[in-house]
């Protein structure tokens, strides 16, 4: 079977899209939301296309930093950043949010910038070193993941005054 390297999902949030952007664009915000992340690190507040942060990140008893670099902010409608460790490129992760009636579909999505040949290899080495997570296990565990943050933003959200 090919490896997949994409993957989105999405949920509708009761609350209009300037108020869910403002939540997950504020990356030090990443920590409550996904199941893997603990902190952010973001030197000059707030994010914007260019700006590098650091992640830490937790699984179980792995722990590993990453190196992110916001690639696109489009207000209420994109925001995206990609992530690498140790040198090597990770991934690119993103959300969109969309009208949908009085509130916002939230898509959240990544993308394996791991490549083939020997620095794709390496990356996937250090991923299931130091983060415990062996390339088939990834779609998994990040579609769990992407729900997790989903739910955790939506509920946020939906507890944010915005009417």
């Amino acid at each position: 079977m090919e490896r997949r390297r994409s993957l989105e999902e999405s949920t509708v949030v009761d609350a209009p899209p300037a108020v869910v952007h403002r939540l997950v664009s504020d990356l030090r915000n990443m920590g409550r939301w996904s199941p893997e992340c603990r902190a952010v690190w973001l030197p000059r507040p707030p994010a914007r296309a260019g700006s590098r942060f650091v992640g830490i990140n937790r699984r179980g008893p792995f722990l590993w930093p990453t190196l992110g670099r916001v690639h696109r902010v489009r207000e209420d409608r994109e925001f995206v950043f990609d992530v690498s460790a140790f040198g090597l490129p990770i991934a690119r992760w993103g959300y969109r949010f969309e009208p949908e009636g009085a509130g916002t579909r939230l898509t959240e999505f990544w993308q394996d910038l791991r490549t083939d040949g020997r620095r794709g290899r390496a990356a996937d080495l250090l991923g299931t070193v130091f983060a415990g997570t062996a390339p088939a296990r990834r779609v998994a565990l990040n579609r769990a993941g992407m729900r997790t943050t989903l739910d955790r933003v939506a509920r946020a959200a939906a507890a944010e005054p915005h009417r």
